[in-house]
């Protein structure tokens, strides 16, 4: 079942990493007692729910959950990967370009998925910062 999944993404636009992300369902899941999380719902209807372990200013663990599609799981992933080690402030530097690049190919309307999973980090560290600012 899997490699006929691989090959329909495949056939649909995705690259082998984004559908590596998407198949292997890395980072998807919850954090117990998180630093951070936050969702949010995107204009197609898919959401999206960050969860951060923040330590000593950097980004320990990043995973998220979501109800969407291949696009925003395989955009979630890459994203909570890619800010692993990194401050929050550096992590909202990344952009939604950054997140393209790092996935390789994604079909052009699902595109919106990388919206969304930026959008969620971005409102996950503004509660973290918004929460620490009041400490």
């Amino acid at each position: 079942m899997e490699k006929h999944q691989a090959a329909l993404l495949k056939k649909s636009g995705y690259s082998d990493k984004a559908i590596h992300y998407y198949l292997e369902k890395i980072n998807v899941g919850t954090i117990p007692n998180p630093s951070a999380h936050q969702s949010y719902t995107g204009a197609c209807g898919d959401t999206m729910e960050f969860f951060l372990k923040i330590e000593s200013g950097v980004i320990r663990e990043a995973k998220f959950q979501a109800i969407g599609c291949a696009g925003s799981f395989s955009a979630g992933s890459a994203l909570a990967e890619m800010i692993k080690g990194l401050t929050p402030e550096e992590a909202l530097k990344i952009s939604e370009a950054d997140i393209y690049r790092h996935l390789e190919e994604v079909p052009e309307p699902k595109i919106h998925c990388i919206t969304l999973t930026r959008n969620t980090l971005v409102r996950t560290i503004e509660e973290y910062n918004a929460t620490t600012d009041q400490a």
